[in-house]
């Protein structure tokens, strides 16, 4: 089996985490970890392209053969919500034109994945990344929970590869 670099991204507006690693077979080994942040000084197609910005340098740098993004949810701000969405407009177009792959998968998958259960908190995931990835450097949550996005894929990649390779494209 071939070990493949996996770029795992929890997409924000002000801060959209990214966590790179590589996936062995069952055997994970964190590569790098962090945190994009705008200004929000800035206007909002400026924070995009910075992002825009970011996120293609980091794919340049590290090389990921494939990547995942967490959902968007939403909640009782629609600013907010649309916001977000932007964000992650930008975290799966940046891989998707880089010619990766891109999974998607909801924060309580990525939760059960990781920690067993999709009620789990902050707190948690950060701890089982820690168990799972040592020396990830999780400055902030958001980091970590790229990483976590991260670690889900490479559990259920085998599936999601299976089915894209079956799936027909319009």
């Amino acid at each position: 089996m071939t070990a493949v670099r996996l770029l795992g991204l929890d997409p924000g507006l002000r801060f959209t985490g990214w966590g790179i690693l590589e996936a062995d077979g069952n055997r994970l080994r964190h590569l790098a970890d962090g945190v994009i942040a705008t200004d929000s000084a800035m206007s909002v197609p400026d924070r995009l392209c910075a992002l825009h910005q970011a996120l293609s340098a980091l794919i340049e740098s590290f090389k990921p053969d494939e990547a995942a993004v967490e959902e968007t949810y939403v909640n009782r701000n629609g600013t907010a919500t649309l916001k977000l969405g932007y964000a992650r407009g930008v975290a799966l177009l940046v891989p998707a034109l880089a010619g990766l792959p891109v999974a998607e998968y909801g924060a309580k998958h990525v939760k059960l994945s990781v920690v067993g259960t999709g009620g789990a908190d902050k707190e948690q995931v950060a701890m089982m990344v820690r168990r799972l990835l040592p020396g990830a450097t999780l400055k902030r949550a958001d980091a970590s929970d790229a990483l976590a996005v991260a670690i889900c894929h490479a559990h259920h990649r085998a599936t999601n590869n299976a089915w894209m390779k079956g799936k027909v494209m319009a």
